[in-house]
């Protein structure tokens, strides 16, 4: 590097490095910017590695190309952007004194000492790898980098047929999706539920019924306790507590943990999640001494608490404040929602703030409300159904969360929701959101704007509802409650809940009928949706019943058991 222009050094050449490497030469043209990177690849799309394993993304270079097809290696970035970057290098030490640090170029065994004035941490996450015998078999993986999604789509196109995922999170699920209709996949999680960090268990439950409708068997609250190999050392089964199952390819999905060593033994300062804390402009403990991406902790926008988020869009959105400020900028990085989204078969997930049961451990007085709803006009060709949990504080009326999924357009009520939640909104403000209408689009009243609105009922006492997951427990135990179908004869003929305590009566005879129905029992009304069950609710009401409820998402947002076809008289 050139004496007396400014060194700016980057360690990781993945995702937060290379995007404050491109914002810091916007800033300053004339910086001597550094990228260091361990492996062969930069900038790529690690999101996008599941899609490429199975075959959506055709060729891995599509994950490390620009819009318009353009490769981003080495050459690319010394000819656009004037970066020098040395891959197949890793850093070694951090010399803060100095403000240097010691490299190997792991071809040559060679070391030197780069300079730098500001030095940016973008040394990224490492997958867990289960600490039990036989992970180390040929065809065991982790999905750590590009090599290894590279290995697994051989594996798959070479006739690995029985693939076993261990880890029922956002990439195993991914990897369920893109994989089921080339393998026999199976899921051990050891959680009770899959997404149990993303979803409450109500929803996770309407996750896995697409997934075991689809041929993928699942495994919950199951862990796995080895891997056992055949006679050439590659893996042939997996040894768990619920028994053996045969397997000719395994990965490992079990989350990530953030790589801190460098920082560590650098003696900068960890946070409470054992990721690098930073300040709000991500700085480290050492004020020359940037860090960002799945290596350091952020600040939850709800909670106030430091959580850990390694997320692709967190990543990029930390490099282009870390690109900013190594050049002399003070912008600051606010925090996180923990907004996710994925694709398993026909079903979106999204998830943004914080779930019920996360709101409820910090203390909120949480009121929660589950709405299904078509993503568009009932009467557009294409429309489907969408189903949208809420969740707020009943004493400030604050949103704290949503959760949505179905086959309808969720990513478009998933962003108005992690503006709401940015900008601290009630669920009032939320319900005179003056949203887009349409009917190729939407309802005449969006299903946020509906979702809301039933949750303020539900705040305010006009509306008694029961969740679904409540309600079966319920049942289960024995509780003598009726369920009262208020849906039309075709719709109870097509699809119903099980059980001798379902009585159906259409909403259009309810008053006249309603003599029918015992007062000294709790009645549990519904419908498809639940409009019409909180509808009945009001009639029965009206009538003398003091005892009546109805249960959230209808029909469509019951995850358990239902029956078809015409009922058996």
């Amino acid at each position: 590097m050139e004496k007396g222009r400014k060194k700016i050094l980057i360690i990781g050449g993945v995702a937060a490095g290379p995007k404050a490497a491109a914002r810091a030469r916007r800033c300053d043209p004339d910086a001597e910017i550094t990228i260091v990177e361990e492996g062969s690849f930069l900038s790529y799309a690690g999101c996008g590695m599941p899609f490429y394993i199975g075959g959506t993304v055709e060729r891995h270079e599509e994950l490390m190309a620009t819009p318009v097809g353009v490769i981003r290696d080495a050459a690319f970035f010394r000819s656009v952007k004037d970066i020098k970057v040395l891959t197949g290098t890793r850093a070694e030490a951090i010399d803060r004194k100095n403000k240097t640090v010691r490299v190997t170029n792991l071809a040559t065994g060679e070391t030197s000492a780069l300079p730098y004035d500001k030095l940016v941490l973008a040394t990224g996450s490492r997958p867990v790898r289960l600490p039990v015998p036989g992970a180390d078999l040929a065809g065991v993986y982790t999905l750590g980098n590009l090599e290894e999604a590279q290995a697994i789509r051989r594996a798959v196109e070479q006739g690995a047929r029985r693939v076993v995922i261990i880890g029922g999170g956002l990439i195993g699920l991914e990897l369920a999706d893109t994989l089921g209709t080339k393998a026999e996949i199976a899921i051990f999680e050891m959680m009770d539920h899959v997404l149990s960090s993303l979803l409450d268990p109500e929803l996770s439950i309407l996750v896995e019924k697409v997934l075991r409708g689809k041929g993928v068997q699942l495994f919950l609250g199951n862990r796995v306790e080895r891997i056992e190999g055949n006679e050439q050392g590659a893996v042939a089964r997996v040894v768990t507590t619920a028994g053996s199952f045969p397997a000719d390819l395994v990965v490992i999905a079990a989350g990530v943990k953030p790589r801190v060593e460098l920082a560590k033994e650098a003696g900068l300062e960890l946070g409470e999640t054992g990721a690098i804390k930073v300040n709000a402009y991500l700085q480290t403990s050492d004020p020359d001494i940037y860090a960002g991406g799945d290596c350091v902790e952020n600040v939850h926008l709800i909670s106030g608490r430091p959580v850990y988020t390694p997320m692709g869009s967190v990543a990029n959105r930390h490099g282009r404040v870390i690109g900013d400020n190594v050049t002399g900028g003070r912008q600051s990085f606010p925090g996180v929602l923990g907004t996710a989204i994925l694709k398993v078969f026909e079903m979106i997930i999204g998830r943004t703030g914080l779930t019920e049961s996360e709101a409820r451990r910090l203390g909120y007085h949480v009121e929660s409300f589950i709405c299904s709803a078509p993503d568009r006009a009932h009467f557009y060709p294409g429309s489907k159904p969408i189903i949208i949990k809420l969740v707020a504080d009943s004493s400030t009326r604050k949103l704290l969360g949503a959760q949505i999924l179905g086959p309808g357009d969720v990513n478009k009520r998933l962003d108005v929701m992690v503006a709401a939640l940015s900008m601290g909104v009630t669920v009032d403000q939320l319900a005179a959101f003056d949203l887009a209408y349409a009917p190729p689009f939407s309802t005449a009243l969006d299903p946020i704007t509906h979702a809301a609105n039933c949750l303020r009922n539900k705040i305010d006492g006009r509306a008694r509802s029961i969740n679904p997951l409540e309600l079966k427990k319920r049942l289960s135990a024995g509780e003598e409650l009726i369920l009262l179908d208020v849906r039309t004869p075709a719709e109870f003929n097509e699809v119903r809940l099980p059980g001798s305590n379902v009585v159906f009566i259409p909403l259009g005879k309810l008053r006249e009928r309603a003599a029918e129905l015992p007062r000294d029992r709790e009645i549990v009304t519904f419908c498809k949706l639940s409009l019409r069950g909180w509808e009945a609710q009001t009639i029965l009401e009206s009538l003398g019943f003091t005892n009546v409820s109805f249960f959230e998402g209808g029909i469509v947002a019951w995850p358990f058991e239902l029956e078809t076809g015409p009922r058996q008289k």
